[in-house]
């Protein structure tokens, strides 16, 4: 194929195109008014999988309201040319950074935006219940506080831009096997508390669309179950927009209609067998209504929702048509709509690097050393080119982004060894081995080198793709690419060995107490500019402040939670997941949720609690006591009475806040009515518990430095 031209992307603005519920529904009931029976059975239904290159994509009502185009994924355009890969969500949360964040959601925005996308499917926020799950990193955290802070600002940042984020899926879906027959069982507190907790935060942030799982729930399909869609979703919780299935997750049209479900996607006739078929709406529907098996008000409801969400998002004014290229099949030139968000992804990249250990004060590296080799494939390029399979399921070179739908085609990717040549004076030397296998090889390069950095990573994805023999989720957690053993072979021939990770998650470490392994750093998937990112903390230009979001368990029956090869998935570990239940049954992890180093430290003062009114605000002084400037990711955990039954700590608050060598801060949160709460079942309701609650303040979830008690 010829070399195409590429076009500039629309100019977009900062500005908030958004608008409130209330104006938003104002017009939808004009519009919607003017529409037959059969046109508003239009909006709900899906006309075919990448019907005009689209993930899925509806007809439209000609002259009242146009096609929608739903398209992947939550890090940047799924299966498009000109565009970014964006950090992943597990390093987005990584950041604690909600301005990053934020910025990260805009210019996602700004990128579906410009390629004519009305839609973007994401984010997710599923929990990391099970460390294998195949779809972690799409996700980003065992916790739910610090999802729902993840899910709200990436929301906040794309609708911004005029395009509607939907949070999936909708609910229990924690897992790749199975995905499509299993049923979740899960009591209503632990759902409430865990799993629902981040879709409440997304309601309260404006989220426009709510995607239905795969999986059942308690015995009745996602996206059929009148509980959760219509009860709590949509009562409970208050949502006002439209509810989509997973591709191929309705199973009926009565049922799905009636107990909560708003649009079918994509409605491929071609579906699957596991669902029985695809057109479940359009005709189907309006011939349900016309024989008394749906009410009509329930159709109207249903295309009210939808065009509420397209009015709140400001979709009816100015949005520009369709460009989609679709890996650029179409032989048009190429909508370039990648801006500036290379800064973006590579601050984001270097914020979320996790130090978690530095022995000696190996890092940052020193320009005086002489010899700096760099060993692993993961360091370099995949040798068969930047996008050589389908949705990034090649797992050669260095790891950037997991695989399945939630991927994004590169533009390029600034390898970890580009970063380092980039960065490294013309003084030192450096020498590089790629090859996993030859570890005798290996340890040669390393021997006379003065520091020796070492590359393995750990990797996952989506169901619908095998790769190495793993469908999805992860079949152990074992470093991929023998990359124990050539860590092993590596700190066996240098006394300064700095290994550094490109994980999915949490991951098995043999090696962790090899006295020559002096420094680690897990870089997550940071996106295009990963070795850019990673550069910039191994240099100190970045002092490094991410903190892990999930538990690293010393063996992996330490976990409350695995993958589970039954059909019906009990939760019945409730709400003990991830460091609740560490805490809970006192295990020791190999490093904590909330666990990070600085190239300085911090020093931790004056805890102050203002308790009144079912508010209260919590202050402490903080002082960079170290030789470097540096950001401290402050954390607040709430210990509940006793008589609540909650875990021993909850996250319930964090704060980043940039503080210069030798300088204080006061760092300053507060805990609202939401944050003091649990669920009681017998009322069905949210209260704040009496008795004596604990703030726990620290530098993570087992380095609390201050607490202090109040009673309510």
């Amino acid at each position: 194929m010829a070399a195409l031209g590429c076009m500039a992307a629309p100019q977009l603005d900062k500005r908030d195109y958004t608008i409130s519920w209330e104006e938003a529904y104002a017009k939808a009931e004009k519009l919607v008014s003017k529409m037959s029976l059969e046109q508003k059975a239009v909006l709900p239904t899906g006309v075919g999988d990448q019907q005009g290159f689209c993930e899925g994509y509806t007809a439209g009502v000609p002259g009242l309201f146009p096609p929608l185009c739903l398209n992947d994924g939550p890090l940047g355009l799924r299966r498009a040319s000109g565009v970014s890969v964006q950090v992943t969500a597990l390093n987005a949360a990584a950041s604690f950074d909600r301005k990053l964040i934020r910025e990260r959601g805009v210019n996602m925005g700004e990128e579906f935006r410009g390629k004519g996308v009305n839609v973007q499917l994401g984010p997710g926020m599923n929990l990391m219940r099970a460390p294998r799950a195949g779809r972690n990193w799409e996700m980003g955290t065992e916790d739910p506080f610090l999802m729902g802070v993840l899910a709200a600002e990436t929301i906040k940042g794309v609708q911004s831009q005029g395009v509607m984020s939907v949070a999936k899926h909708f609910i229990g879906n924690e897992q790749e096997l199975n995905r499509h027959l299993y049923s979740t069982e899960m009591d209503d507190r632990t759902m409430h508390e865990l799993y629902l907790w981040p879709f409440a935060r997304s309601v309260e942030a404006g989220v426009v669309s709510v995607m239905c799982s795969y999986n059942q729930v308690n015995g009745t399909y996602a996206c059929e179950d009148d509980y959760t869609l219509n009860k709590v979703l949509k009562g409970e919780l208050g949502f006002k927009g439209y509810v989509m299935s997973d591709w191929w997750a309705t199973h009926s049209t009565d049922k799905s209609a009636m107990h909560g479900m708003d649009m079918s996607m994509p409605g491929d006739a071609n579906a699957d067998s596991i669902t029985g078929g695809g057109l479940w709406y359009g005709k189907n529907l309006t011939d349900a209504v016309k024989d008394g098996r749906v009410d009509e008000d329930r159709v109207n409801d249903m295309a009210l929702r939808i065009a509420a969400a397209w009015y709140k998002v400001g979709q009816d004014k100015h949005f520009p048509e369709l460009q989609f290229d679709f890996y650029n099949v179409s032989n048009t030139p190429i909508v370039d709509v990648q801006g500036e968000h290379r800064k973006n992804i590579r601050a984001l990249g270097a914020a979320s690097a996790v130090l978690l250990r530095n022995k000696d004060n190996i890092l940052p590296l020193q320009t005086s050393i002489k010899k700096l080799a760099v060993i692993g494939s993961d360091a370099g390029p995949d040798p068969d080119g930047l996008n050589p399979c389908q949705d990034n399921s090649c797992a050669n070179g260095t790891l950037a982004q997991g695989w399945g739908s939630g991927s994004a085609s590169f533009p390029y990717k600034i390898t970890p060894l580009d970063g380092l040549e980039f960065r490294t004076p013309s003084s030192v030397e450096i020498v590089s081995h790629l090859d996993d296998w030859d570890t005798k090889s290996a340890a040669e390069v390393a021997k006379d080198a003065d520091i020796a950095l070492v590359f393995a990573n750990s990797n996952s994805g989506e169901e619908y793709i095998t790769v190495a023999g793993n469908v999805g989720d992860r079949n152990n957690m074992s470093l991929w690419h023998n990359g124990d053993n050539l860590i092993k072979a590596v700190a066996d021939a240098n006394e300064n060995t700095v290994v550094v990770i490109h994980s999915v998650g949490a991951i098995d470490m043999p090696w962790i107490d090899h006295p020559n392994i002096k420094a680690l750093v897990f870089a997550g998937l940071p996106g295009q500019e990963t070795g850019n990112s990673l550069a910039d903390v191994l240099y100190g230009d970045v002092n490094p402040s991410g903190r892990l979001t999930y538990t690293i368990a010393k063996q992996e029956s330490d976990y409350s939670a695995n993958i589970s090869s039954s059909m019906v998935v009990k939760y019945s570990e409730g709400m003990l997941v991830g460091y609740r239940h560490f805490d809970a049954k006192d295990i020791d992890p190999l490093f904590e949720f909330g666990y990070g180093l600085s190239y300085t430290q911090f020093k931790y003062s004056d805890l102050k609690i203002n308790a009144k009114d079912d508010t209260v605000k919590v202050s402490a002084k903080v002082k960079n006591t170290g030789e470097r400037d540096g950001a401290e990711i402050v954390q607040l955990y709430l210990g509940f009475p006793e008589s609540a039954g909650e875990p021993p700590k909850n996250l319930r608050g964090f704060e980043k806040v940039e503080i210069g060598r030798g300088k204080s801060a006061t760092v300053e949160m507060q805990l609202s009515k939401t944050e003091l709460s649990i669920w009681n079942t017998v009322k069905q309701a949210w209260e704040i518990p009496r008795g004596t609650f604990t703030v726990y303040v620290g530098a993570s979830s087992r380095d609390i430095r201050l607490h202090d008690t109040f009673d309510i």
